[in-house]
């Protein structure tokens, strides 16, 4: 069992992957005149590898060929196995490792597929004497000039793509074209095939022929007109080209102009020129022009232009006007407000054109479009399009837009700078891109900036706009921004510029010295106004009042009132001898002050006669007595002011020494003049002198009744 299976397994998958042959179908033969029959099927190619054989009858079915082919689903057969007339079958038969098969039995009259070489064009040449025309002339295989042929004939001006074709049937070898532009340049070719066959011979190789020159064709006429002068003139420049339907190569020898008023055909004044325009100085009323060309064999038709008069107001009735693209052409349209107005004049020039040779204009009629190939503008230069509206020899307002034929990236990025830098905003303003580098409208302006070593943003602004203000910046940090300009085609990038944020701005500036000098503006409103409600003690205040010593009433003290306080001092302090003690303690700087300031209440009426007779001690009183004791020259005071004054208490049971404070020296001299048991002079003069004027310091002592009274 497994040995058959073995043996039947493999033949059941070489069955079921054979792949046999396709049967040939739509077989076609083509009899190549004096060369070869060539017979071709389809399917073009097999998967696997293939041959084929060709089985051909002839000479009515009494001769049999063989072709084969492989790896081809085509086969020829030679010459001599096929002489019209004459009919043939053919049967194909493909084989390959898989199977074979036959096709279907077909059968081919041989003039019905004949195919003959192409004619040989051997001349075009105008006819003399017969306008807008030549003459073609051929040449055939010389075996197959008895056969009756047909013929196509194709034709172009020079300059053109287009083809135009002719069929006719010649038994001879020369043909008229006729209807063709005068003195005009045309390319053509032929080909043929004979009357009974089905395919076309090849074309023949392309030759060229001129029709007769003859008298030109015309002219379209234009004008520019300029304001008026105050004398009323105005200068007008007239333009002319050759007619749409004028010839390539008409050949023009001159111009003739002619013009005069309107109202005034007896003012005509003719002109001549070899060029296309020509410069005219008219008054203000309307004129008529004139204009044609002449050549050797006679002169056009004229051109005629009306100038309108300088105050003559043109009719409007374009409302609209919009350019755009379509395939390679160049589609202008407008809508209008006026049905009867069907003819139209466009006039189109480049923007920066200053020369009149750049203008062009064109009429068109029965349309409200106007289109032109886009090869024939200069890319990537705008263009003014006017569409002006006629009616009859009257010419109305124009409407005009700009356009692009072809549109590209400009040419160089705008040119930028940063203005009012602030802490977190700035403001980046441009310049436009002149329009010779523009290379197509500028539809936005993109604005780049980034922060150092931080995260680029962009920002996109009309193209309208030349500022732009970027805020969220950071304070005191450094960026980089750009502006690229954009048109339909792209964009271009300006050069980057640099820039820092502040610190403060300007507005904080303002806003912390406006607080602080109206703080300062307010303090001294609420001073002013205390000053006018307590004038004395803001005086007081700011300007303290010093005694002037020169100006003291010590010396009109009375001994009287020192002896009575003493005795008041004495029986306070008789109950307690150990307070007496003489103390020292510190006296501070507010009780100097008060001292000085109250020098003239405290100090009264002291007697002049006792002050003559240089007394130092003026304590006549029994009671303690506050005596200031003045720095002289004989009583050294303390190093500096800074030095606290000692405020001394004397003891009723205690001597007291008037040498206190003094230094050892002086006080020893005291006590060896015999003086030393009692009170002394506190210095030698008794005579208060100037010193106290500026004395700062005094010195407070408290005087025991017993020490007061003893004479100085």
């Amino acid at each position: 069992m497994w040995t058959w299976t073995l043996w039947v397994v493999p033949l059941f998958c070489k069955f079921i992957l054979a792949a046999p042959p396709a049967k040939p179908e739509n077989i076609s033969c083509v009899f190549y005149y004096d060369k070869n029959m060539t017979c071709t099927w389809s399917p073009e190619k097999e998967s696997n590898e293939t041959s084929y054989t060709v089985y051909m009858t002839y000479s009515f079915g009494k001769s049999t060929g063989i072709c084969n082919a492989s790896n081809s689903a085509s086969c020829s057969f030679p010459r001599r196995y096929v002489l019209p007339p004459d009919n043939c079958s053919i049967e194909v038969e493909v084989q390959n490792r898989d199977g074979k098969i036959k096709s279907d039995i077909t059968y081919w009259f041989l003039d019905d597929i004949v195919k003959t070489e192409p004619p040989k064009i051997a001349s075009v040449k105008p006819v003399w004497g017969v306008k807008r025309m030549v003459q073609i002339q051929w040449n055939l295989q010389e075996d197959i000039l008895a056969m009756a042929f047909r013929y196509t004939l194709r034709f172009r001006t020079v300059n053109s793509t287009h083809w135009m074709e002719v069929n006719f049937q010649s038994a001879g070898f020369a043909y008229n074209l006729t209807g063709l532009r005068a003195f005009t340049e045309y390319v053509l070719a032929l080909r043929c095939r004979t009357i009974e066959s089905n395919f076309w011979s090849n074309w023949s190789e392309e030759k060229t022929g001129m029709t007769e020159e003859e008298v030109p064709c015309g002219l379209d006429l234009w004008r520019i007109l300029s304001a008026a002068e105050e004398d009323g003139r105005r200068t007008v420049w007239l333009l002319w080209k050759k007619a749409r339907e004028a010839p390539v190569l008409e050949k023009t020898l001159g111009y003739n102009i002619r013009y005069f008023p309107e109202n005034n055909t007896n003012l005509t004044e003719t002109r001549n020129t070899t060029t296309q325009h020509l410069e005219l100085h008219l008054g203000g009323e309307t004129y008529w022009v004139y204009v044609a060309s002449y050549n050797a064999l006679g002169k056009s038709p004229e051109a005629e232009l009306r100038i309108p008069a300088v105050q003559e107001q043109p009719f409007r009735c374009i409302e609209a006007m919009q350019a755009y693209h379509a395939q390679d052409l160049l589609v202008v349209a407008w809508q209008s407000s006026a049905p009867d107005v069907d003819s139209w004049m466009v006039e189109w020039l480049p923007d920066l054109a200053s020369e009149l040779s750049v203008i062009s204009w064109e009429s068109v009629s029965r349309v409200r479009n106007w289109t032109i190939h886009q090869d024939k503008l200069k890319p990537f230069v705008c263009y003014n399009i006017s569409v002006y509206p006629v009616v009859q020899d009257k010419m109305g307002e124009p409407y005009s837009i700009q356009a692009y034929a072809k549109e590209a990236a400009p040419s160089e990025g705008p040119v930028s700078k940063v203005e009012s830098i602030g802490v977190k905003t700035v403001t980046v303003t441009w310049k436009e891109i002149p329009k010779s580098l523009r290379n197509g409208f500028v539809s936005n302006y993109t604005i780049f900036y980034q922060a150092e070593r931080g995260k680029e943003f962009a920002k996109t602004v009309n193209s309208s706009i030349l500022q732009c203000d970027l805020e969220s910046l950071t304070r005191q940090t450094s960026y980089t921004v750009q502006v690229m300009a954009s048109t339909r085609a792209g964009g271009t990038n300006g050069t980057k510029i640099n820039f820092k944020t502040l610190s403060i701005s300007i507005f904080e500036i303002i806003l912390i010295t406006s607080l602080v000098g109206g703080g300062l503006f307010l303090l001294t409103i609420l001073t002013v106004t205390y000053g006018l409600k307590k004038p004395n003690q803001l005086t007081h205040l700011c300007c303290p009042t010093v005694p002037n010593p020169a100006e003291s009433s010590i010396a009109t003290w009375r001994r009287e009132d020192f002896k009575d306080k003493s005795r008041m001092k004495e029986s306070d302090d008789s109950g307690n001898t150990e307070d007496s003690i003489l103390k020292p303690c510190s006296v501070s700087a507010d009780l100097i002050d008060k001292l000085v300031v109250t020098f003239e209440n405290f100090l009264e009426e002291v007697s002049i006669e006792e002050a003559r007779k240089g007394q130092g001690n003026i304590l006549g009183g029994e009671a303690n007595e506050y005596v200031m004791s003045p720095s002289r020259p004989g009583c050294p005071h303390p190093e500096n002011f800074e030095e606290p004054l000692v405020l001394t208490e004397i003891s009723s049971g205690e001597p007291y020494h008037q040498c206190f404070g003094m230094p050892d020296q002086t006080c020893s001299e005291a006590e060896d003049s015999g003086e030393g048991s009692g009170p002394k002079h506190l210095c030698e003069e008794g005579v208060l002198k100037p010193y106290l004027k500026n004395s700062l310091t005094t010195r407070l002592f408290l005087v025991h009744e017993d020490h007061t009274k003893r004479e100085v």
